[in-house]
This record gives structure tokens, sequence and C-alpha cells, in this order.
């Protein structure tokens, strides 16, 4: 197998994510469009209620994913192939215990259901067969899916993602069809349920494949000092995914509480645009992880803090530059792709909007964590969020409704882990002052606001027909921030980073041209 360098991994990576994705995102969306004009609001209500409350469900997974891959980065730089078997013959074992405990997790739920859909929604279909279907997907997934961190670990995210990819296009096809021909729920939610168990089923074969070793059932049992680390850092990651799927996964839950299936529809209308992108930004970020994780495990100190510097000034872009583009055109786009009726005030995109920047800003910073094994620290403040934001969202929902639900989230983030979690890395990562990292905060925060402004200003003196409207203010999208954003930042250090970084990228990328 050819070894190649960070960068190189890090660029093909990067590739197959955004390539496969540029075609996943147009058609899922399609898929969303088809799905809003055949079936009702209702049904996008139940699509989001039910994806809320089994991402909830993932919190049984308790971290095992993120420390095992942090337990493989060691082994895998050395190549010692009988100690990733050993640590994978754990994960496998913990992974199907894991599906197990989700199938019966899910199905004690079912007699909850009624209290949280106070009134019944206007389908034709029985609620909770549609919802043990959305459960099947979801438990079937970890008897397969664990195989994943063997590619993730050796910087090879991108089979992952391209066979993923490949699978879900034909998915977006298939049940776009079968929705324009049929009108039928069902139809829809089996054709997810069998694309998503035959890509985790071919993922599971291509590691077996590429990494025959990983199956050895004779490889040697983890030592007592090993499992130990694994058990404290799960421990540590626990409270962590808890309190993270407590303040990411509970809005449509409590949304449909107080205001019924239909306006969860409306509003993941929303949030499915946001996870779009989010998803988008994150394919770049993602596909950096393990050539972060083989900085952190041989590299040095200085080179760590530099690079995150860069990675965080690339980040701040990225997530700032969409963060505009979210305020200034989602009303816009949603009334173009679903009508004028599924659109909702202004406030709400805006709030949406903030919650995308506050969570994207933690990014590298989590990265960083995660591969540098800081596992243990933030557990409890990090529960603290959840806690403010489930009391938020009941107070601030009762008074507020929707927005009052989303802001309940932006506060508890800002009172806890935005400033916590770099203050950890700062403080136990890189031992420097954690003053350089809120400065750096704040001149962001200033030159977003700036650049927010000013083109939301630019943008309102466009009138014209809706289609014409979107091409315009996305073309102001593009130049006004980014504009802004140079001015702001040509004078730091890791403005001249980033830019040499993006020299050597385009240097890297003409060399694997030239190779393939």
């Amino acid at each position: 197998m050819t070894e190649r360098s960070r960068t190189e991994y890090s660029i093909v990576n990067i590739a197959a994510s955004m390539g496969g994705y540029a075609l996943n995102i147009i058609l899922s969306f399609i898929c969303r469009i088809v799905f809003a004009h055949q079936l009702s609001a209702d049904y996008l209500g139940v699509n989001g209620l039910f994806g809320n409350i089994l991402s909830m469900l993932s919190l049984t997974e308790l971290g095992i994913g993120t420390a095992m891959i942090y337990a493989l980065y060691r082994p895998v730089a050395q190549k010692d192939e009988k100690k990733i078997a050993s640590y994978m013959r754990v994960y496998g074992t913990a992974y199907k215990a894991i599906g197990c405990v989700v199938g019966i997790l899910g199905l004690a739920l079912i007699p909850v259901l009624k209290f949280i859909i106070n009134e019944p929604p206007n389908i034709h279909e029985n609620i909770y067969f549609l919802y043990v279907l959305f459960l099947f997907s979801t438990a079937s997934g970890y008897f397969f899916s664990y195989r994943c961190s063997i590619f993730m670990a050796n910087q090879r995210n991108y089979i992952v993602v391209a066979m993923n990819y490949m699978v879900v296009i034909v998915q977006n096809i298939a049940q776009i069809i079968a929705l324009v021909l049929t009108h039928n729920y069902i139809v829809y939610l089996v054709l997810q349920v069998v694309f998503t168990f035959l890509s985790n089923a071919l993922i599971s074969r291509k590691a077996a494949k590429d990494y025959p070793y990983i199956t050895d059932k004779e490889a040697p049992k983890l030592e007592k000092a090993e499992i130990w680390d694994l058990v404290k850092n799960i421990k540590a990651l626990t409270v962590t995914k808890l309190s993270g799927i407590l303040v990411n996964n509970t809005d449509n839950i409590v949304i449909t509480y107080f205001k019924g299936l239909i306006a969860t529809g409306l509003v993941s209308n929303y949030t499915l645009l946001i996870n779009m992108l989010t998803s988008l930004v994150t394919q770049v970020f993602t596909s950096i992880t393990a050539s972060v994780g083989n900085l952190n495990a041989v590299g040095d100190e200085e080179q760590k803090y530099s690079i995150f510097n860069t990675l965080n000034l690339a980040n701040f872009w990225i997530y700032g530059w969409v963060f505009v583009g979210i305020i200034v055109l989602a009303n816009d786009v949603i009334a173009f792709c679903f009508g004028k009726n599924y659109i909702m005030p202004e406030t709400i995109p805006i709030i949406l909007a903030i919650n995308f920047y506050m969570l994207g800003m933690q990014n590298i910073v989590g990265i960083y964590k995660s591969t540098m094994g800081l596992f243990k620290y933030g557990q409890y403040i990090l529960l603290s969020t959840a806690v403010l934001n489930l009391i938020g969202d009941v107070v601030l929902g009762k008074q507020y409704g929707i927005l009052g639900i989303f802001v309940a989230t932006a506060v508890a983030r800002l009172f806890t882990n935005t400033w916590y979690e770099p203050y950890v890395i700062y403080k136990h990562g890189f031992k420097r002052k954690f003053k350089e990292y809120i400065l750096k905060y704040v001149w962001f925060a200033i030159s977003l606001i700036i650049a927010t402004i000013a083109t939301y200003m630019l943008c309102q003196l466009v009138k014209m027909t809706l289609f014409v409207q979107i091409i315009i203010k996305g073309i102001i999208c593009i130049l006004v921030p980014n504009l802004i954003f140079i001015v702001m930042m040509h004078r730091m250090p890791e403005f001249k980073a980033l830019l040499e970084l993006v020299q050597r990228v385009l240097q890297k990328i003409k060399g694997l041209l030239h190779i393939a």
C-alpha cells in the first residue's frame, strides 16, 4: 500500500469528501423538495422528530468510537498489526452490544411517544410502525460500522466517504422515484433502511479485505493498563457525548411538544439546509482529523500550535462566510424550493446561524482535544450546558416559542463549552495563556459582525424575481465577506501561514494528478 504524507492524505480525504458531497447534497435537497411536495408537512415533522429521538439513543455509544480511534493512532503509526487487531476485537464486541442496547431502549420508548406528540399527525400510516423502521435502521448500523475506525486511523477516511456517497446517491435517486410514483412514506423509509444497511455492510467488507488482520479471532487480549486507559477515556467521553446529544438533539422534541408536528416540519426545512452546510464544512475538517492525530502523536509542540492557529483561522473563515449566507439567503432559498408557505420569521435563520457559528468555532478545538487525548477535562461543564439548554428550552420555549428554544441553545453554549473547551487545550495541551485565544476569538467576532452588516445592507437593495434575487445575493455573499476578512486578517501570522498552506496543497494536488 502506497504511503503518503499527512498533507497528501488530507488532500485525498478532502477531495473524496467534497466530490461526493457536491452530488449528494444536490440529490438530497431535490429529494427533500419532492418529499415536501408529495407528502404533507406532518411527514416532515415525523422525520425530524424521530431523527432527534434516535440521535439521542446514540448516547449508548458512550464515546467508545472516539476513544478507540485515539487508541489506534499510535499502533497504526508503529504498524503494530497485532495490537490493532486486539483493539478492533474489543471495539467490535462493544459495538454489537451497543446495537442490542439501542434496539431495546428504542422499543422501551414507544409508550412515551404519545406524551411527546400531543395531537395525532394527519398521516395515513401507523406512527409506531414508522418509528420501528427508524429504530431498525439506527440499531442495525452498529453491527458493521465499527470497522470504519481502521480507515480513519490510517488517514484513509476517503474510502468510507466515497462508499457512503455512492450508496446514498443511489438511495436518493430511488427515493425520489418512489415518492413520485407511489406517494408512499413507508416505501421511502424502507429504501432508507435497506441502503443504510448496504452501506455499512460494504464498508465492513472493504475493511476486512484491506486489513485482513483485523478479523483475527486469535488476536491477543489487551493488557490491563490499556483496557484501563480505554475505560478512563470512555468514562470521560460519556458525559461529553451525553451533553452534546441533549444540547443538539432535543430541540425538535421540545418544538413538537409546544407547537406540534407541523411546526417541527417547518423548522426541519431550515435545519436540513443548515445541516447540509454543516456537513459540507465538516467534510473538510473531518478529513484532516487523522493527520492531526498523527501530528499530535509524533510532532513537536511548536508545530502543533502553529498548525492549530492556521486551521483555526481557516475554520473561522469558512464558518463565518457560511454564517453570513444563512442570514441573507435562507428565507429566499426556502421560498424558492418549498414555497412561501414554508417561510419562517427572519429571526429564525438569524438564531440558527448563530448556533451554527458557535458550534462550528468549536471544530478545530474539538479535533485537537480528541487527538491530544484530553478527554477527561470539561466533562461536567458540558453537562451543565445540557442542563441549561433543557431549562432554557422549557422556560423560553413556553414564553417565546421556537425562537426561545433556539436562543436557549445559544445561551447555554455561550456560558459553558464555548470558552471552556479551548481553555482546556491551551492549558493542558499547548501550555499557553488562554488570553491568546480569547483575543483572536473577539477579533473574529468583530470581523464577522462588520461583514454581516455590510452584506445584509447591500442585499436589502436587491429587489428582483426570486431566482435572480438569490443569484445576485449569492454573488454579494461571495465577494463582500471574503474581502472584509482579508482586510481584517491579512496582518496575522496565521494568515500568511494559511496562504503558504494553500500554495503547498495546490502543488501537492498537481503532483497527485500527475501521478494519477
